[in-house]
């Protein structure tokens, strides 16, 4: 039902921001936030700003993906300095560090581990996962292994180049079964990708997902599956488009994706014209760049409408 029109008519000449029309509002890049820090009971008594603060975080990730910048065991570290944040945010110097001790494994709830380099560096900053909750012991734990880690190699991780990523022969190939051999038992590992499915079902809106009449739901289901196993894999490296990356890495940006990352990668398979001979790397390559990929490749859908192509 289309709403009744008001007494003055609209006129996007009288206002400051234009109106949308069709597609537009897709053009847009934005920062996401875990539903879980609005829905878990314990996440969802952190300030809206910390919130708004992980959110950064989890953006910074793809710098650092970008950029190579792991630690010896393959996790994933980010650079955002106090200076940043006071900008991003709009705030004051002592707001910004009530901040980071709301997130931090020292003082706060155990999200961020913050590693001091010294000399006037920026903190190295381990974003945690907002999955499972970290125990305090652990935390600390956590923060003294890579202090201890980082001390000795402290040089390591200033000096490092960006490209020159640590890798080992152990990785995920298409020959190698999803689970190892020395993982946990079978029972336990079955539950935990049960726990995983369920979570990338929540975040793509799989239930309205599957809804929509122009979708093939035997791709979806394919797709959430291998997103499944990939989470779940017990190898520390994973191929994607040739390149080996950490597993941990890979996992982080699958258990970002939403619905519209979803219809992303299946829009790029049904306009994919060329032949692929591997769908099982195809995929894995596409889910792993989507969030990369998918504002180009919308804006460029829009401008092709509106101008022409």
């Amino acid at each position: 039902m289309k709403p009744k029109a008001a007494n003055k008519p609209l006129s996007s000449a009288d206002e400051r921001f234009p109106f949308h029309y069709g597609g537009e509002a897709d053009q847009y890049t934005f920062y996401r936030i875990p539903k879980r820090m609005f829905d878990d009971p314990m996440l969802k008594q952190l300030s809206t700003d910390a919130k708004v603060l992980y959110g950064l975080m989890l953006d910074r990730m793809g710098l650092s993906l970008r950029n190579g910048w792991f630690d010896e065991e393959g996790r994933v570290y980010i650079y955002f300095s106090v200076e940043e944040i006071m900008a991003m945010l709009g705030c004051a110097n002592a707001k910004c560090t009530k901040l980071l001790q709301e997130l931090d494994s020292e003082n706060g709830i155990g999200l961020i581990t913050r590693v001091k380099q010294g000399l006037c560096k920026p903190d190295v900053i381990y974003v945690h996962k907002c999955i499972n909750r970290i125990s305090e012991s652990n935390a600390r734990t956590f923060e003294n292994q890579i202090s201890g880690g980082l001390k000795s190699t402290s040089q390591g991780i200033s000096k490092s180049n960006a490209n020159d990523n640590y890798i080992n022969n152990t990785y995920f190939s298409d020959t190698e079964s999803i689970f190892s051999e020395r993982a946990e038992p079978m029972g336990e590992r079955m539950r935990q990708r049960e726990r995983y499915k369920e979570m990338v079902l929540e975040n793509i809106d799989y239930d309205i997902l599957k809804e929509e009449p122009k979708l093939d739901r035997e791709q979806l289901d394919e797709i959430v599956e291998l997103m499944v196993d990939t989470i779940c894999t017990t190898q520390e490296y994973i191929i994607i488009g040739g390149d080996k990356k950490p597993a941990e890495v890979v996992k982080s940006q699958f258990l970002k994706l939403d619905a519209g990352h979803i219809q992303f990668v299946l829009d790029c398979l049904k306009e994919n014209t060329s032949k692929v001979r591997n769908i099982r790397k195809y995929l894995l390559s596409v889910l792993y760049n989507a969030s990369m990929t998918i504002d180009n490749y919308y804006s460029a859908l829009v401008n092709h409408d509106l101008y022409g192509g």
